[in-house]
C-alpha cells in the first residue's frame, strides 16, 4: 500500500505520497526502482495514487488520449464524470477485474485517490463517491497516522500546506511498514475564494523528495 496526504491552507493547495511498493513481506524503495513516483500530473492537476502499482501507468495512459484531454477535475460532479468514463476503460482497455465483495453495491475501481489542483483538495474512494475537503486529508494504509499528525499541526502559523502534507507522510513512514521514504510533494497556488491568483492557469511548485530515514522499519507480515 502507501500514504499519499492534501492539505488546503492560507491559499494554497499540496499533495505529497511516499515512494515505496509492497509486495506481501517484500519492499521495494525507491532506491532501486526508479519510476517509484506515485503522484500522476494530468493538466494542471495532480493525483496521488493508493492501490496497484499499475494504476499509474493507467492512469497516465488514459488521460492521455486525446478524448480525455477535455476531462475536468475542479468540481465534485465534474470529476465523478471523469471516473465514469475511466472505470469503462479500465474495464475494457485494461482489463480491471471489478469484482468486489459479495455485498458491494457497485463495481469497484481499485484505486483510492487524492487530488489537488487549483479548486481545491477532492478524493476519490474505489467505488467512484468523491469527496471535497476543507482542510486535509489522507488515503492509503497508513491514513491513520497522517491524519493524527496533521491535525496536529494544521493551526501552526507557521506551518505550510506542503509542509503540512509531508508531514502526514512522515509520520505515516515512521509507524506504517507499507510506507516508505523519501516523499514527494506538490503545491498550487488556489483561485476563486481561497485565493487570490489569476484566473489563469496557476504555476506547479515541484519540491524535491526529502532523504530517505536511515532508522530501521519492522518488516511487514
Amino acid at each position: 500500500m502507501t500514504t499519499v496526504t492534501i492539505v488546503k491552507k492560507n491559499g494554497m493547495a499540496a499533495i505529497a505520497a511516499d515512494s515505496m511498493t509492497k509486495w506481501g513481506s517484500g519492499k521495494e524503495t525507491a532506491e532501486y526502482v526508479v519510476n517509484h513516483h506515485k503522484i500522476v500530473r494530468v493538466g494542471d492537476t495532480y493525483m496521488a495514487l493508493t492501490g496497484a502499482a499499475s494504476a499509474k501507468v493507467i492512469f497516465k495512459d488514459h488521460f492521455a488520449k486525446a478524448k480525455q484531454k477535455n476531462a475536468r477535475f475542479d468540481t465534485v460532479d465534474h470529476i465523478f464524470q471523469a471516473w465514469l468514463g475511466l472505470h469503462t476503460a479500465m474495464k475494457e482497455t485494461y482489463f480491471l477485474n471489478p469484482s468486489g465483495d459479495d455485498e458491494d453495491e457497485f463495481e469497484t475501481t481499485r484505486v483510492d485517490v487524492a487530488i489537488a489542483n487549483a479548486h481545491g483538495i477532492f478524493g476519490v474512494a474505489q467505488h467512484r463517491d468523491v469527496q471535497e475537503y476543507s482542510k486535509f486529508y489522507a488515503l492509503g494504509s497508513g491514513y491513520p497516522y497522517a491524519l493524527g499528525a496533521m491535525f496536529t499541526v494544521y493551526d501552526d502559523p507557521d506551518k505550510s500546506a506542503e509542509e503540512i502534507a509531508r508531514i502526514g507522510v512522515q509520520a505515516s513512514g515512521e509507524f506504517d511498514d507499507s510506507t516508505g521514504l523519501p516523499i514527494f510533494s506538490y503545491s498550487i497556488p488556489l483561485i476563486g475564494k481561497e485565493g487570490e491568483e489569476a484566473e489563469t492557469s496557476p504555476p506547479l511548485i515541484s519540491t524535491k523528495p526529502s532523504r530517505p530515514r536511515t532508522s530501521k522499519k519492522r518488516e511487514g507480515k
